[in-house]
């Protein structure tokens, strides 16, 4: 019998076993499917855990939940103090399962004698940042799988400074992980015992009040124009997920009043029906809010993905129809409003912080206001991990971001939050509008000044064993080519962050990378151009960015597709040497 099959065993003949999760491993009969559930144990990494719901050691469930729970307990009261009084704090989304999972995770603590504060209702993951911080906890949990599939679930991690845990915090963990020999014997308090013992305490909306004062110190404008109402028509979306509150106060405290919501998506719903993915990176998620806006001639759209930690924007372009942000350019046009409304003279040794993988025009616009700016591995935590060093050398945060959505302008937060970018890109919508100004024409003379800066991001999805072992051979093979140029793009440098090494081509120069290890590549090219591929760590998905900087628009959308089909090719080549 095969090891995935004894464990398949294991489950279904246990007695004890869920009855849903039973019930599924009796009807299912492809034996495929059953390998896939079972041939591995689902992934504990820097993200947490994420995966597909249903039966199994490679999918979410109680069990799964409770396996990761007991082992973060475990590492927890070795290597924190004041654990059991201190606790844990959880929040979920609107997910099939989250709050199910926050309760698990919750009965698990409580076997250890760990407090877990628990939200009553969904909430945004930035809460949950700044609710380990407010309350001082050891640890915080989210319960969530941010914008993926609606048969999706996962479970992040938060250290006890409100940042999403690090490699060697993971690690740690998942040494306590390992030392659980079976997962569907753990033991679990109940919860009527939990709240009879003080184990379990359910959070109303303290921490919502606190969070929202916070937010109030995050505008650019003076007090008293932020007690005026504003000219600006605004939509937005939750889609279907958990920052609806949160936005929609954030955005009345500076008396932007004139929201409207999209409100066939402001109710959550854990199979996202009215979009085909929750997801504003993908224009699709913008219809309905397009459609809302037109008729309220709205100057900005917003939409939050569910878990609420990323924004996709669109405004009116001069033909009059809606047009998406990149996740780059909100980023930049964010950098650039924010730089220009702080007195630096007063703000010493500011910061800003982005992964290796956004535009390279944020270094252009920091460098003309002589701030440093500062790369890190993709992955927010990193982001997070920067605020918290700087709180003891002297260093000050002012942004950071993710090509991918994710902002964060103020530190009370550490990891992207959408409604601090929500409500600052409003008012940066609000402020160009009074200088006769749409976000794309601040866009425009951005680019302008630094040049005309492009980038895109392509994916293959390769799912299961198979697509897995794909992906490590894909990398391996483009790491042992000599690639001097790709396509007519000469390389100038080439980064290994798993070896930690960046090497300049010519002179043969190698340098230290002073970045964590990852399985990630970047090419520097000429021009200002570049490309980096890296396995996601959250999807089963081989990604590949790059970037170019043209003459003008024009200019740089011909060298962005000649990157991209240049990129197609070099991952297919390799795929079919490596197979």
């Amino acid at each position: 019998m095969r090891s995935w099959e004894q464990v398949y065993q294991k489950w279904s003949l246990n007695s004890e076993l869920d009855e849903k999760l039973k019930f599924e491993l009796d009807q299912e009969k492809s034996e495929q499917a059953l390998e896939d559930a079972f041939y591995k144990e689902l992934s504990f990494g820097t993200g947490g855990m994420r995966g597909i719901l249903g039966a199994g050691t490679n999918r979410m469930n109680i069990y799964t939940v409770r396996k990761a729970v007991d082992g973060l307990a475990n590492y927890l009261l070795v290597h924190r103090v004041n654990v059991r009084d201190r606790g844990v704090v959880i929040a979920y989304d609107s997910r099939h399962m989250s709050r199910e999972f926050a309760l698990e995770a919750a009965k698990v603590l409580g076997v250890y004698g760990i407090k877990a504060h628990i939200f009553q209702s969904i909430h945004p993951t930035p809460l949950l940042s700044f609710a380990v911080r407010y309350l001082n906890t050891a640890a915080g949990m989210m319960i969530t799988a941010s914008h993926n599939p609606p048969n999706y679930n996962g479970l992040k991690v938060y250290n006890e400074n409100g940042g999403q845990i690090i490699p060697q915090e993971a690690d740690q963990i998942v040494q306590y992980i390992d030392q659980v020999k079976d997962e569907l014997s753990i033991s679990i308090k109940e919860q009527s015992d939990l709240e009879k013992e003080g184990l379990l305490y359910w959070i109303g909306n303290e921490i919502d009040h606190a969070y929202l004062e916070r937010l109030k110190y995050i505008s650019q404008m003076r007090s008293s124009f932020a007690s005026k109402k504003k000219d600006l028509s605004i939509v937005f979306t939750p889609l279907h997920g958990t920052s609806y509150d949160l936005v929609t106060k954030g955005l009345e405290q500076l008396n932007f009043t004139n929201v409207h919501v999209v409100e066939q998506q402001a109710v959550p719903d854990p199979e996202f029906s009215t979009v085909e993915s929750p997801n504003p990176e993908e224009h699709q998620a913008f219809e309905m809010a397009m459609d809302l806006g037109k008729q309220k001639d709205a100057d900005i759209l917003l939409a939050t993905d569910p878990d609420g930690d990323r924004l996709g924007v669109a405004v009116k372009n001069k033909a009059g129809d809606y047009q998406v942000l990149t996740g780059n350019q909100l980023g930049v046009l964010l950098l650039e409003y924010i730089l220009k409304h702080s007195n630096l003279s007063i703000v010493k040794n500011a910061r800003i912080v982005k992964s290796v993988v956004t535009t390279e025009l944020a270094e252009a616009i920091a460098d003309s206001y002589g701030v440093e700016l500062i790369n890190t591995l993709t992955g927010f935590k990193y982001i997070g991990e920067k605020i918290q060093q700087f709180d003891s050398t002297g260093e000050t945060f002012i942004f950071g971001f993710e090509e991918s959505y994710g902002y964060l302008i103020s530190g009370f937060v550490r990891d992207k939050d959408a409604v601090q970018a929500a409500v600052t890109a409003t008012e940066m919508a609000f402020y160009w509008k009074g200088q006769g100004k749409t976000l794309l024409d601040a866009l425009d003379d951005i680019y302008k000044v630094h040049g005309y800066y492009l980038e895109g991001m392509s994916s293959l999805t390769l799912n299961g064993k198979e697509g897995a072992r794909q992906i490590s051979e894909t990398m391996e093979g483009i790491r042992l080519q000599e690639n001097a140029a790709i396509g007519r793009f000469r390389v100038v440098a080439i980064e290994d962050y798993l070896v930690e090494e960046r090497t300049v081509l010519g002179d043969n120069q190698t340098d230290r990378l002073e970045l964590p290890k990852e399985n990630m590549l970047k090419f520097i090219l000429e021009g200002n151009a570049w490309v980096c591929l890296r396995p996601s760590g959250t999807e089963p998905k081989l990604k590949y960015y790059y970037g170019v900087c043209g003459q003008d628009k024009q200019d740089a959308e011909v060298k962005l597709e000649e990157l991209k089909q240049e990129m197609d090719s070099l991952i297919k080549s390799t795929m079919t040497v490596m197979a």
